[in-house]
């Protein structure tokens, strides 16, 4: 999930199409990078569900606590960090005792699922908890299916397959548009929150990309809302390409050390 926290990074400077819409912007840290509710969220679903159980055939322990554990999760980091530019639905959602979703279909649950892609045996297990990561506040069906598509999508790309076969996976079972190239999308790309248009567009950036910082450069050349989409593309060419290591001890320099806790937590069980 690494890949993921970059990407945040990277495009928060340039979110709300901030920056020119182009791939040499310059370094990809510059002062002004920094961790959002992005990497924040990204933290806190990878810490409720390693909170969840480890099994020996992954971390598949019953649907229910994992979605108890999510929940505790967010609100606990979400209330920690309460100024790292959520959604006001989201903020009024972690304010509240109340833990029923509210029927978003915005980015947020496609940006925070990287975890899941890494954490089991099968597709459809992955597909299962992603699924739950978005329903406890992203419950609408385009929420839970950014989520879903985002996490196969890092799946498919650690085990090996291709892009053509992830490109055709993601099409037959999304209906995502994958047919666009940047240049098509570019020009008339604005910010806009939702999973119907921002996953498919951060997949035609991975899909595009040629390594792990072009990916990046891709992603956040589109503009819009570019912290959260260069943090979906960026966390699917983590899982295809690796990430070098400067670009990992960077970022990790760039949150705060119970979120590297996290993560390093999350490194010893994901292997």
């Amino acid at each position: 999930m690494i890949g993921a926290i970059i990407g945040d990074i990277v495009g928060s400077p340039y979110e709300f199409d901030r920056g020119e819409k182009i791939k040499d912007f310059g370094p990809l840290f510059i002062d002004e990078s920094e961790y959002t509710d992005d990497s924040v969220m990204t933290i806190a679903v990878a810490d409720g569900l390693m909170k969840a159980g480890l099994m020996k055939a992954g971390l598949n322990c019953d649907n229910e606590k994992i979605r108890h554990e999510l929940i505790k999760a967010m609100k606990t980091w979400g209330r920690k960090y309460p100024k790292a530019g959520y959604g006001g639905r989201f903020i009024s959602w972690l304010q509240l005792d109340d833990e029923s979703p509210y029927g978003s279909w915005g980015n947020g649950s496609a940006m925070r699922v990287s975890s899941v892609g890494w954490l089991y045996d099968t597709l459809d297990r992955t597909r299962e908890v992603a699924r739950i990561t978005a329903e406890v506040t992203h419950n609408h069906p385009e929420g839970i299916k950014g989520a879903e598509a985002t996490a196969s999508a890092i799946f498919l790309a650690r085990t090996g397959k291709s892009k053509d076969e992830i490109r055709k996976y993601i099409v037959d079972e999304f209906g995502y548009d994958l047919s666009r190239t940047l240049d098509e999308i570019r020009p008339a790309y604005r910010h806009v929150e939702s999973c119907q248009e921002t996953v498919p567009e951060a997949i035609t950036a991975f899909l595009e990309g040629t390594d792990f910082e072009d990916v990046v450069r891709c992603a956040v050349s589109l503009g819009g809302d570019c912290d959260t989409l260069t943090c979906i593309a960026a966390g699917i060419a983590e899982a295809f390409y690796d990430v070098p290591d400067n670009y990992k001890e960077e970022a990790l320099s760039r949150i705060e050390p119970d979120m590297r806790q996290v993560y390093e937590r999350f490194l010893k069980i994901s292997k």
